[in-house]
This record gives C-alpha cells, sequence and structure tokens, in this order.
C-alpha cells in the first residue's frame, strides 16, 4: 500500500496510485496527486476532472478512454471533447491519469 501526504492528512493509495478512499478527495489532493506525476493543473485540467467527477456520480465508473471523449464532447463541445487535447492535457493517458487525479478508481478497461 503507498500513501500520499498532503498537509497535515498521510491518505492510502492502491499499488497504482489512485486513492484507496474516494470521499477523501479534495482539490488539494488531485493538486498533490498531479505534483507526483509532474503536472500542474490548469482551468482545463480542472474543467475534465470535474466532469468525470460528475461521470462517476452518474454511472458509478471511470470512464475509458473512449466514453471519456464522447463524455467530454457532449459536455464541452467538440473543440474539448477529442483525443488530440485530452492526450495534451493528460501525458498520453487521459482515462487512467485523469481518473487518479480527480479521485476516481482505475478505469476497469484501461491497461
Amino acid at each position: 500500500m503507498n500513501t500520499l501526504t498532503v498537509g497535515t492528512r498521510t491518505l492510502e493509495l492502491d499499488k497504482d496510485g489512485y486513492l484507496v478512499d474516494l470521499n477523501e478527495w479534495s482539490a488539494d489532493i488531485a493538486d498533490a496527486l498531479a505534483a507526483a506525476e509532474s503536472l500542474e493543473l490548469t482551468p482545463d485540467h480542472w474543467e475534465i476532472l470535474s466532469l468525470l467527477r460528475q461521470f462517476y456520480t452518474e454511472f458509478q465508473l471511470s470512464p475509458a478512454t473512449r466514453p471519456l471523449i464522447k463524455y467530454t464532447a457532449l459536455k464541452l463541445g467538440p473543440q474539448k471533447g477529442n483525443s488530440l487535447h485530452l492526450n495534451k492535457l493528460f501525458n498520453g493517458t487521459p482515462a487512467k491519469l485523469a481518473a487518479k487525479l480527480a479521485g476516481l478508481p482505475r478505469p476497469t478497461n484501461c491497461l
């Protein structure tokens, strides 16, 4: 079991670096997880993380890449709902990395 320390809190992460307790997630946690991935979150990142959390609330699962792209296009339009935009934001692994930063479980369809 891995851990992440944010301020005075120590959080449990699974072997792949995803939060064990999804209720522990906050913006500070997302920033710390992003920093561990050498990524600084911008408003564009936050827009996708918020959308992912909305998807999870609606469907109780983290989307793989294709459903993530379709859902993003549906909610934010085709200029943001495309693989080029999402790959650029999330280092070529948008479904896995975005889910991790959003405090959600690893998408089941992702290797």
